[in-house]
Formats: structure tokens, C-alpha cells, sequence
């Protein structure tokens, strides 16, 4: 499966006043770093990965509808999916992009 085209879009458009980002293809999706970190990702298996701080996880985990990602089998703290349905107004979404932009940029830029 392709990552999804029209929430790529969306998140351009929300992502687009934050200072150093830029889009990468990674993991079969689309990804927007900052400083070189990845942020978010419009997920080849659907809907967004959020990169956040691996101590948050959890809390995450509980008051929302996300789930942790599991790469060949192993779950992954500090890397959530949100399914496209939990996505649908721009606030819903920004929610989550903040997040992702945030713990990117308390991260050591890359060069």
C-alpha cells in the first residue's frame, strides 16, 4: 500500500510556517523532518506515524486512539500511528503533527 497522497497534503499545508522541515520518502511513506529528525509520516500502512518522546508513550497510549509501532514484530516507544478516522479535522491533525514537531525539536539537529 502507498501512503496516503491527500494526508500527505494535509499535512504540507500545517507543516508548511514550521522552520526546517523537509520531506523525505521513508518506511514507504512520506516523511516530514525538522532539523533532520523525523517528526511525521504519512504511513505506507495508513494513516500518520508520530515520532514522541519514548517517556510519553504510554500516557499516549492510554488517553488516545493510537497505537505504539511495531517494526518486524517489536513494538517501537516513541513512535505511534494514528488511523486516518482520528484525523479528520485540521485540529485533530495539528494535534498530533505538534507532537511530532515538538520532540523532533528538542532532538540534536542532523547534518
Amino acid at each position: 500500500m502507498a501512503y496516503d497522497v491527500e494526508l500527505a497534503d494535509r499535512i504540507r499545508l500545517l507543516i508548511a510556517g514550521e522552520p526546517g522541515v523537509t520531506e523525505q520518502k521513508m518506511f514507504g511513506g512520506l516523511a516530514f523532518l525538522v532539523g533532520g529528525n523525523m517528526a511525521v509520516a504519512a504511513s505506507s500502512q495508513g494513516g500518520l506515524m508520530v515520532r514522541v518522546d519514548p517517556a510519553q508513550s504510554e500516557s499516549l497510549l492510554a488517553k488516545t486512539s493510537a497505537q505504539m509501532v511495531a517494526m518486524r514484530g517489536r513494538k517501537m516507544p516513541g513512535w505511534l500511528r494514528v488511523d486516518v478516522e482520528d484525523l479528520r479535522t485540521a485540529a485533530q491533525l495539528n494535534a498530533w503533527i505538534d507532537r511530532g514537531t515538538s520532540f523532533a525539536r528538542s532532538l540534536q539537529p542532523k547534518r
